[in-house]
């Protein structure tokens, strides 16, 4: 009898025991780092209006023999203009930057960048979002790096904090520029 009550008080231990290990193992988790499962892939199709002429487009051609961020904004996200100064860092620090304008107004855009610079080498624009899905994208901003081959290497959601582009993205870029030579 007092095995089976021992029994019975264990079921709600092990049950609280899992749920403390879950908690804890999500504390760990940085919410920036999602997996992505286009790593190491082929950029997937990119076909835009680019956002100071419309009349031209921005292919996935681009990324060709460059290693390239490719970063996602908009010009009414405040995270977007959280993480701008570390854009213009990392332009100031030889990284090739093209931007996709997503679900954004036209003028606003560009009023955006005439009025804080321009960190990107292209911008591509994306009115209705339709072009990003492809890539995984269902916010703003995120950002991917590509070697120079136009695969994905890397994958950053939300804004990129300067820690973050010193410590990862930079190196990871000139690491790309060195072990990933265009034939």
């Amino acid at each position: 009898m007092k095995r089976a009550r021992y029994a019975i008080l264990g079921i709600p231990f092990v049950i609280l025991a899992g749920l403390v290990v879950t908690f804890w193992a999500g504390l760990l988790h940085h919410p920036s780092i999602i997996p992505s499962p286009l790593i190491g892939k082929p950029a997937p199709a990119l076909i835009l209006p680019r956002l100071a002429h419309p009349d031209q487009q921005v292919t996935r051609a681009v990324f060709r023999n460059h290693v390239t961020l490719l970063n996602v904004w908009a010009s009414w996200c405040v995270s977007c203009q959280y993480e701008y100064p570390t854009l213009l860092w990392l332009q100031r620090h030889g990284v090739r930057i093209i931007g996709v304008d997503y679900k954004d107004r036209h003028k606003p855009a560009l009023d955006y960048l005439r009025q804080h610079g321009d960190p990107y080498v292209e911008v591509a624009y994306d009115r209705k979002g339709l072009a990003t899905i492809n890539w995984g994208v269902y916010g703003v901003p995120e950002t991917f790096v590509l070697g120079p081959r136009g695969r994905i290497r890397y994958k950053y959601v939300g804004p990129i904090p300067l820690s973050v582009a010193r410590r990862t993205i930079l190196p990871l870029v000139q690491h790309l520029r060195i072990s990933e030579p265009v034939s």
